[in-house]
């Protein structure tokens, strides 16, 4: 269950269990894997990011959205510490991470899976496997047979080149490799573009055992609303720089998609 609790001009979105539905109070108070306050964010002498205020709860998974150039892939990459220029602040599991360098906050639990996947195409696909688990070690050993049983193309592949797969195949790869780095964050960057149904519909069941499981969170950039909607719990929309609509995604409708959404 999601609970919206208000802060002033601030939304938080706690998830909680419906046995033990607090006040707002303790609603308000309850962990968030992620949170962000007055993030801004600039290229030169472009503002790009305007005061963005988020967060992220436990065991959840929250839909980035915005018509393109309002600022998400800013956003997504000021939260991995790729963005030079940032004020405000970012916390990780309660960790000030903002002036923590990119490499630093990935050892903490930030994943990312790239619009475009950015596997290696002249390794295997178990090779690229590889390349995640000469990171993670043990760890990251002990979720590979999670990431056969999400996604069984990639066991049946293993011996393939990834530039040989398909778009949706080397998709479900490039998640399979973040999560064998172990994320307890993980911010999934445009996962459907140009993939068929098929695939899709297992790269939304495989958002949820991955929520259900109950230690990893999830970042969706996403374009395609209906994938959006049914697989995240919460929504922000961004336009030009700023928060202008967050909420519950069952309650994503069609007069906010049409004014902040629709091209």
């Amino acid at each position: 269950m999601v609970v919206k609790v208000s802060e002033g001009i601030k939304t938080k979105f706690i998830m909680i269990s419906e046995a033990n539905s607090p006040t707002p109070s303790e609603a308000a108070t309850a962990a968030s894997i992620l949170t962000m306050d007055s993030i801004e964010a600039s290229y030169d002498e472009s503002s790009i990011l305007r005061g963005i205020s988020m967060e992220v709860p436990q065991n959840s998974v929250v839909a980035l959205l915005g018509r393109n150039g309002v600022g998400k892939t800013t956003l997504r990459r000021s939260i991995m510490g790729l963005v030079p220029r940032v004020e405000g602040t970012i916390h990780f599991e309660g960790k000030p991470i903002h002036s923590m360098r990119a490499d630093q906050r990935a050892r903490l639990g930030l994943g990312y899976v790239p619009q475009g996947r950015d596997i290696f195409p002249n390794l295997t696909v178990e090779e690229n496997l590889k390349v995640s688990l000469s990171i993670s070690g043990e760890v990251g050993a002990s979720r590979l047979e999670q990431v056969y049983e999400l996604f069984p193309v990639i066991k049946d592949m293993l011996a393939r080149k990834g530039g040989v797969l398909s778009g949706g195949q080397q998709q479900q790869l490039a998640i399979g490799r973040a999560l064998l780095t172990n994320p307890r964050l993980l911010i999934l960057d445009e996962p459907t573009e140009g993939i068929q149904p098929s695939i899709i519909d297992q790269i939304e069941d495989a958002i949820h055992a991955l929520k259900n499981e109950g230690n990893l969170s999830i970042i969706l950039v996403e374009q395609y609303l209906d994938f959006a909607k049914a697989a995240s719990d919460t929504f922000y929309i961004l336009d030009r720089g700023s928060v202008v609509q967050a909420g519950v995604s069952d309650d994503l409708s069609t007069s906010i998609i049409e004014k902040y959404l629709t091209v």
